[in-house]
């Protein structure tokens, strides 16, 4: 791997480019080279391969496509001074993982293939017919494509002949394509064209990157080297002597600091007098309504701001607020329509808006025009995340880009603090490429079949492991692979020949599949009034919520259902104002927090906990801090409040060097600051093994600071304790893998993977009724296998939970990889850490006198709970949904029943034990008890599933708060607190 030639070498970056690009450039006003463009245009001007990792706004597409114009000119004029016919194929292609990329770079390039007489054109999945059939006539020279349609082109016969002559492929977002299967896919794309047009430079660009090295080796490959490069026989009399050409799977890595180039700030805002008043107007929280006005008046400072989010609800729910306050704030996110994104994004550009509430939709660099500020609401979650968005600030040469991180509560703030820091010392994570894919492997092996016709097993296990991503790919996996996909008539193996053949069924599993994004339902939103799409809403959002005359929010406005299609997948609605509009729900959106940035939080805890324990104030160990992280000193006083309450409790802390484990009756928490994946690593296998030893389900919650479970009487912190200090690293494999067979989680992976394999015609929606027999007829297959690794390499970290149960069972004086010591504590009541975390915590310290928001505190919190449906008619439809998505009168969809119990969603003995035959004492108990709850819910519908969904309130007591006349809605969840709080009292001597 080539290190970055220095910035000294590349002055006269422009003075490697021929006569006819230099003119351009001076037309252009380009007079001195940025950065990255004076240390790579030399490199890529000798044809050598490259990574570059810059800023967003310092000119990286110049910095590839310069050279690449440039060779193309200089080979057309070669052509033209040798009498020769000049090459008709297209010579470069620039890939971009959205559809929107490729708009925004047709507009960018445009002016310079005016110039130099180069043809530039798009190609994705929206381009007309026409243009397809123009293209394969009269190939450009550039071609703008996404990877998705890059596996189209490679197989049609006019379209291959003209990829034969491309020298060049630019990468661009490398980073958002390292970590997908789509990337992965497309690394086994770029060794089909090598098939077709022999080696060519490679070029990937991004602004974050956090392993360039292995970033670099996924972008070239690991096969057999070629040391010719047909970019690199370019008139090679006029570049730099010093520049020899290396093979072409070498690559150079030019890397421009991130973190001097951007400046953060973390704050919570003070609530003000004004934020009282602003919260009877918006119907929320002063606490809301004053990051509201904060936002608000931050778009008032600036001319153009990103308000960045972190998933479509908030975005929704944040620009319904502003909608309310008539701010010229709109929402961009992927599920509104392409027509609505556009206009707001045109807007934005031409000044009409002056802000816009984003998703990571606009994190890849959609020409919004200039942008002044960045707002990111709550914790980026990720430093690369923080980087890519306040970087679409600032977009002038040397200018610095800024953004505010608004944060919400102490963990909140805590973590932004971690970011900050190591977003500011360029600490970014690394890639989560996709090593060894299977549904990747079948895919492109009847990618192969579509190229070739035919192709003997050998070469294409070569072909497949020049890729980086399958490097170590098997001969036995692969043979498996096709084992799966001929019998799934996919391709023919012919045995005696041993190679693989194009059948009938191949060219219409391809064109099905040409992306590895799994396929999901979605319904087009379409406003009858306007006679307009307005977005896409999930299958799943449609089924557990919509009906007609339901009202939900999108695009930060309130609509009524008034049709659903479901022949059509369409949801026709109107615009109403209600304020009670149901904020629609995305699934898969939670972005994980990383284990690094969830150890510096435990650090912080640390650190000031060492200082509170000796006497320090709260105030005075924040002024130490903000030296460090960039923040005011009252926020982060503010974030350590849970921290000096934790310290006055006499409890250990748990830290980056501790973990605490803790409980009170039904409930166990394992404090761990490990984030996310190792959590729910740990969390996973303590549900289960715990579960096993006790004969009961086990509940489980994860955030990246400690997991809480809920467990049956009998069982206390010590189980898991003896758990964790028993278990064999070496075991956490296989025992996770068993787990995951009876999770929603694995058999949604494995009915994808199964599309994938061509197991199954196309996977809709949740079918949870067949996930169990497809797990049983998939199980010993490649598929599952792939299933079990995604799951794995998505939601878990094996390797680094692995490594901490590994120091906990050690005798010896046990450190981490820092050399630090790590301890295990248990307490037996719960602590003001491991009551807290983003979804729970305050409910937990409800004051005696229940006002008005703490009504409202009960009221949501209950609303947002899950609760288990089960049909006591059919015993077939059984359901878990939060209370909100319930029904008035709930009723089975299958038979039609109103006779549906409500249980705890963790509760699996209970269906177990209703459906027995022969029953014993528990499980009659149990049988009755559900026919109560169900005989309540038949009478008094979704008002007896609110009541039987708060803690310890079952069919008896449910029954009683029912009874009580009230005069208003208040009154009930007063008397459904009472019961809570009876409970919490009572609990631990009737359980």
């Amino acid at each position: 791997m080539a290190e970055g030639r220095s910035a000294d070498a590349g002055m006269d970056a422009f003075a490697a480019l021929g006569a006819s690009v230099r003119e351009a450039l001076s037309d252009r006003g380009f007079t001195t080279p940025t950065e990255p463009q004076r240390r790579a245009i030399p490199t890529l001007s000798a044809g050598r391969n490259a990574l570059i990792v810059a800023p967003t706004g310092t000119g990286k597409t110049e910095t590839a496509m310069l050279p690449v114009f440039d060779a193309i000119v200089r080979r057309r004029e070669r052509c033209r001074d040798e009498g020769r016919e000049p090459i008709e194929g297209i010579r470069a292609l620039y890939i971009t993982p959205l559809r929107a990329l490729n708009r925004d770079m047709m507009d960018r390039l445009e002016w310079w293939g005016e110039q130099l007489d180069v043809e530039i054109a798009v190609r994705h999945g929206d381009t007309t017919s026409y243009q397809r059939k123009k293209q394969a006539e009269d190939p450009p020279d550039v071609l703008i494509t996404t990877p998705e349609s890059l596996q189209a082109i490679l197989t049609g016969s006019r379209m291959r002949e003209a990829l034969s002559d491309v020298d060049h492929v630019v990468v661009d977002e490398v980073h958002e394509l390292a970590a997908a299967k789509r990337g992965a896919q497309l690394t086994v794309g770029l060794e089909r064209l090598r098939a077709v047009a022999g080696p060519s430079q490679r070029i990937g660009l991004s602004a974050t990157v956090g392993d360039p090295e292995e970033v670099g080796r996924f972008l070239v490959g690991v096969g057999t080297p070629h040391s010719d490069h047909p970019a690199a026989t370019a008139d090679t009399t006029v570049q730099n002597e010093e520049v020899t050409r290396g093979a072409d799977r070498d690559v150079e890595i030019v890397e421009i600091d991130v973190g001097s180039r951007v400046e953060f700030t973390v704050t919570e805002p003070a609530v003000t007098d004004e934020d009282e008043h602003l919260a009877g107007e918006l119907a929320t929280d002063p606490e809301i309504a004053s990051h509201v006005r904060f936002i608000r008046d931050i778009v008032a400072d600036n001319e153009s701001v990103l308000i960045f989010v972190n998933t479509r609800q908030t975005a929704e729910a944040l620009g319904s607020r502003f909608k309310q306050l008539d701010a010229p704030i709109e929402v961009h996110h992927g599920s509104l329509s392409k027509e609505v994104r556009i206009d707001v994004e045109d807007r934005f550009k031409s000044g009409e808006i002056d802000a816009l509430v984003c998703t990571s939709s606009m994190e890849l660099g959609i020409d919004v025009g200039r942008v002044d500020h960045v707002v990111q609401y709550n914790s980026p979650r990720e430093v690369a995340r923080l980087l890519q968005r306040v970087g679409r600030a600032g977009h002038r040469r040397d200018e610095i880009s800024r953004g505010t991180i608004l944060t919400s509560d102490p963990d909140d703030a805590l973590e932004a603090l971690a970011i900050a820091r190591r977003a500011r010392e360029g600490e970014v994570e690394p890639s989560a490429i996709h090593h060894g894919s299977l549904d990747v492997v079948a895919n492109q092996l009847v990618g192969f079949v579509m190229d070739f016709g035919e192709i003997d097993v050998g070469d294409a296990h070569n072909m497949l492991t020049a890729a980086y991503p399958f490097r170590e790919l098997s001969e036995p996996q692969l043979r498996e692979v096709i084992d799966e996909i001929a019998g799934n008539r996919l391709v023919w193996y012919a045995e005696d020949h041993d190679r693989i053949e194009k059948t009938g069924g191949s060219w219409q599993y391809f064109y099905a599949n040409l992306s590895m994004i799994p396929d999901e339902e979605t319904y087009e939103v379409y406003d009858v009034s306007s006679r307009t799409g307005v977005g896409t809403l999930d299958e799943r959002f449609v089924v557990n919520f919509a009906e007609p005359g339901a009202t939900f929010i999108q695009r930060g406005e309130m609509w009524r259902i008034t049709k659903i299609d479901d022949e059509e997948s369409r949801v026709e609605v109107s615009p109403v104002e209600d304020p009670g509009g149901e904020v629609p729900s995305w699934v898969g959106q939670e972005i994980p927090v990383p284990a690094a940035v969830a150890r510096e939080v435990g650090e912080l805890r640390r650190v000031a906990g060492r200082q509170l324990s000796a006497g320090g104030s709260r105030e005075s160990v924040a002024r130490e801090l903000s030296r460090r992280y960039p923040a005011d000193e009252r926020t982060i006083a503010n974030a350590l409040e849970p921290v000096e309450r934790h310290v006055e409790s006499g409890a250990p802390l748990p830290t980056d060097r501790r973990l605490l484990l803790e409980g009170e009756a039904r409930t166990v928490a394992l404090n761990a600051t490990f984030g996310h994946e190792i959590n729910e690593t740990l969390g996973r296998l303590l549900a289960a093994l715990v579960g096993q030893r006790t004969g009961s389900s086990v509940g489980m919650e994860v955030d990246p600071y400690r997991i809480s479970f809920e467990v049956p009487p009998s069982v206390g912190p010590g189980t898991f304790r003896e758990v964790l200090l028993e278990t064999d690293p070496d075991h956490l494999e296989p025992l996770l893998e068993l787990a995951l067979k009876r999770s929603d989680t694995l058999k949604f992976t494995l009915a994808q993977v199964a599309a994938k394999f061509g197991a199954l015609k196309r996977y809709q929606g949740d079918h949870r009724f067949g996930a169990d027999r497809l797990l049983a007829a998939l199980s010993d297959t490649p598929v599952f296998d792939e299933a079990v690794r995604e799951v794995f390499h998505r939601d878990l970290e094996i390797d680094g939970t692995a490594d901490l149960l590994g120091r906990l069972r050690s005798d010896d004086t046990t450190a981490d990889s820092d050399g630090r010591d790590i301890d295990l504590a248990i307490v037996g009541e719960r602590t003001p850490l491991g009551a807290g975390g983003r979804s729970g915590g305050r409910e937990f310290l409800v004051p005696e006198n229940a006002d008005a928001s703490v009504i409202d505190t009960v009221r949501n919190r209950i609303m947002d709970d899950r609760v288990r449906l089960l049909c006591l008619h059919c015993l077939e439809w059984e359901r878990t949904r939060p209370v909100r998505r319930v029904k008035d009168q709930p009723e089975c969809p299958d038979c039609g029943s109103t006779r549906i119990a409500a249980l705890n969603p963790w509760d699996e003995e209970t269906p177990a034990a209703v459906r027995a035959g022969e029953k014993d004492d528990e499980q009659r108990r149990l049988t009755e008890r559900a026919y109560r709850s169900a005989n309540l819910v038949q009478s008094h519908g979704k008002q007896a599933v609110i009541a039987m969904a708060a803690r310890g309130v079952g069919p008896h007591n449910a029954a009683r708060i029912i009874a009580k006349l009230r005069e208003n809605e208040d009154d009930f969840y007063r008397d459904i607190l009472e019961q809570e709080r009876q409970y919490a009292r009572t609990q631990s001597f009737w359980d």
